[in-house]
């Protein structure tokens, strides 16, 4: 792949993570927002009880719309451009694809490692959920699960390219993927626990929250993956037609001389 069509594929990446951002956008305002009203309030309480509380920063209508719109579509431009950048190499190395069903598998790899696989150990909280004291803490050892899953999830990919000469892509995938869950659960196993939900805050509250999260980045990565498909697709495949087309311009010139 040239480097004109990495340029071009790194754009549209970008552009298919701003539209992706914009559907995170609208479900972490529908799904998440009211959420988060709900623990902040539960967190306001807690603190009045024990003669807490602090003045107001940046208001809480600011954070939920400008702030909250900022955050999500610079973190989807900036992924999407990331997962273009994978999706470069990854096009014609992982079998044998299409552009779309490239892009679903490259999306789908991504939430996988990047997001599922560090929130099913170190999951997301809302406000007044875990000690502050412990925040650098709990944030180091969230990257060190994503760095990890990452890792992991590339080598698995190598690991089943090996094996498949031998045993076939079926079960070279089986075996490489079970040893990716094996490599996981020894990490979950040893890597301290992040939990610390002050008493008495809502249990459902806490997973609505979670699931929420889940549904945002679930949304983010799919969007990403059908628009940055469809994108990827019709530019290799006009590509693809414009070199066949000056191939066959180039043999009806020689076979005229």
């Amino acid at each position: 792949m040239n480097s004109i069509s990495v340029r071009a594929l790194l754009v549209r990446g970008m552009l298919a993570g701003l539209a992706a951002g914009a559907l995170a956008l609208l479900t972490a305002y529908l799904l998440g927002e009211s959420r988060v009203d709900a623990a902040i309030a539960f967190e306001e309480a807690h603190s009045h009880d024990h003669g807490g509380g602090g003045e107001e920063l940046v208001s809480r209508s600011l954070q939920s719309t400008a702030g909250l719109a900022t955050g999500i579509l610079v973190y989807g431009i900036a992924l999407g451009g990331i997962a273009a950048l994978v999706y470069c190499y990854a096009l014609g190395r992982v079998g044998r694809f299409g552009p779309r069903a490239t892009a679903a598998l490259v999306s789908l790899g991504a939430f996988v490692a990047v997001y599922l696989v560090p929130f099913l150990k170190y999951p997301a909280n809302p406000p007044a959920v875990g000690d502050p004291d412990t925040l650098d803490q709990r944030t180091a050892l969230f990257f060190l699960m994503i760095a990890l899953s990452v890792l992991l999830a590339v080598a698995t990919v190598i690991l089943g390219k090996r094996l498949a000469p031998r045993l076939g892509n079926w079960y070279a995938s089986v075996a490489a993927g079970a040893a990716f869950l094996v490599v996981v659960g020894i990490a979950f196993a040893f890597l301290p626990s992040g939990e610390n939900v002050p008493e008495g805050f809502p249990a459902v509250l806490l997973w609505q929250f979670r699931l929420a999260t889940l549904a945002v980045q679930l949304v983010l990565w799919a969007g990403f993956g059908l628009v940055f498909g469809h994108l990827a697709e019709r530019l290799l495949v006009s590509k693809a037609g414009d070199r066949q087309g000056d191939e066959a311009a180039s043999r009806t010139a020689t076979a005229a001389r």
